[in-house]
């Protein structure tokens, strides 16, 4: 008799699977078919798989069923002590995954919530001295409820790390290590991200026991229902070719509908977004200046559609869930090469396919090569050019057709060098000769020569005024 192909293959409880159901959660995915049986388990699972490949419900559906015993419905806070702690390194991470526990959570009495900075705080506490079972947090902001004694962390039974390398990346150790030691000693530890670096590695060493590796997809590999594509851009044209990218590489030569454009500066973030605005592009902006309600509605937006174009740092890099994103673009080429696997999965993911474009200039060399060494491909590097003026008016795509030239930065300005007719300069008159213009000045005979003006003396400059001057330019009364 062969395995069951859906989630009625595990264990779990029939609340959470007519849950997932009504989610639409039909086949398990390779990460949850390995997951699932070892959590369910109560072992120590290292997870490794890239990014939109269903982690999170690898690891919340076995932790809820495992807490789900001791639920109850008692309005007591005391009957309802968090007993599942999940760290994440952002925000916009630790809403997603809150959203997604609730809704497994959602036909069970567990009491599912979600701290992080940025905030009031008082909600989270009222919340949290309310009860609840399931918590999702930022590893500062829970630091801050422990002290100001609003949670209680002695009675937790799984924690969980989920992308542990960025946590260290964004120097969260010391709090991770305070984190730790609030716990009992006893508990079940789970580790997910989808790269592992050597200090990641060391740092499982250090809390995880005896883990067991979960490995759906090589090593800091990258989703293959990802297509993935080099530009080669002049850095003088690089704004450039992305307008020209938003506005014809979509369907039928028209706009690209739904696109994150990734940077790596707060202020390239902004002055882009203000950028593509000005050339009518529905477009705005996300990073870490801007306060969690301000990110919160852009990111609302951009789902519902109201924005076609979200510019994001790499604080939108992870925990971003959005449905059949079509394409990620990394205008920048980020520092990090990690950075880029998770950039690029927020396309691709559930198995629908998607595109990352990535525009290179001279300088990046150096980084696009750690990129290729850390995914173990080659990229074939496509030279892309700003469209022309008759390119643009005809439609296509600036990569096709030859003989294009090099233009400033300001050549959006529908200025362009190629393809523009010749001027004609109007014909000037021919030269007349004018006797009196034309002949250098001499003066007259008659004219007396102008006297060499002498210099007056030192002495006769420094003599003091008479009073009365200097009472008059003072605003006085002059006085005989």
């Amino acid at each position: 008799m062969t395995e069951a192909a859906d989630f009625t293959r595990f264990p779990l409880d029939p609340h959470i699977l007519d849950a997932i159901r009504e989610m639409g959660y039909v086949t398990p995915t390779p990460i949850q078919v390995q997951a699932i049986p070892v959590v369910l388990a109560g072992q120590d699972v290292m997870g490794a798989a890239q990014t939109g490949t269903g982690k999170t419900a690898g690891y919340g559906l076995p932790a809820l069923q495992r807490i789900l015993p001791k639920a109850n419905t008692s309005m007591s806070p005391a009957r309802h002590p968090v007993r599942v702690l999940i760290l994440a390194p952002t925000r916009e991470l630790a809403v997603q995954v809150n959203e997604s526990l609730v809704k497994y959570a959602s036909k069970t009495p567990l009491r599912v919530g979600v701290v992080y900075g940025g905030v009031d705080i008082k909600p989270q506490a009222e919340m949290l001295r309310r009860g609840v079972e399931v918590l999702t947090a930022t590893p500062g902001r829970l630091l801050d409820h422990y002290e100001g004694h609003s949670v209680n962390l002695s009675q937790v039974e799984i924690l969980i790390l989920d992308e542990a390398d960025r946590m260290l990346d964004m120097g969260f150790l010391p709090d991770i290590v305070r984190i730790l030691n609030l716990l009992p000693k006893k508990r079940q530890n789970l580790m997910f991200s989808a790269t592992f670096s050597p200090e990641v590695k060391k740092l499982a060493g250090n809390f995880l026991s005896h883990p067991v590796l979960v490995e759906v997809a090589r090593e800091n590999a990258t989703a293959d229902t990802v297509e993935q594509l080099v530009y080669q851009v002049h850095d003088s044209e690089k704004t450039d070719v992305l307008i020209d990218m938003l506005k014809h590489d979509g369907e039928d030569g028209g706009p690209i509908k739904q696109v994150i454009v990734f940077v790596n500066a707060k202020i390239t973030c902004r002055r882009l977004a203000a950028t593509l605005k000005r050339v009518g592009i529905a477009a705005d902006a996300i990073h870490g200046d801007k306060s969690q309600d301000e990110r919160m509605a852009a990111l609302q937006a951009f789902k519902k559609g109201e924005i076609e174009v979200l510019v994001a740092t790499d604080v939108a890099a992870r925990g971003l869930d959005i449905a059949e994103l079509p394409m990620v673009i990394n205008f920048d080429v980020p520092f990090g090469a990690e950075d880029y696997v998770h950039r690029i999965g927020r396309t691709g993911r559930a198995g629908v396919k998607g595109k990352a474009v990535m525009l290179a200039t001279g300088g990046d060399t150096r980084l696009v090569a750690a990129i290729e060494e850390l995914t173990k491909q080659k990229f074939k590097l496509e030279e892309r050019r700003a469209m022309t003026r008759e390119q643009r008016r005809a439609g296509r795509s600036a990569s096709q057709g030859e003989g294009r030239s090099r233009r400033s930065r300001d050549s959006w300005r529908d200025d362009d060098r190629e393809g523009r007719r010749p001027v004609e300069m109007p014909k000037m008159p021919a030269a007349v000769y004018d006797p009196i213009f034309d002949q250098p000045y001499e003066p007259g005979a008659a004219e007396p020569a102008a006297a060499p003006k002498v210099a007056e003396p030192f002495a006769a400059r420094t003599q003091p005024r008479k009073k009365g001057m200097v009472a008059a330019l003072l605003g006085g009364v002059l006085r005989k």
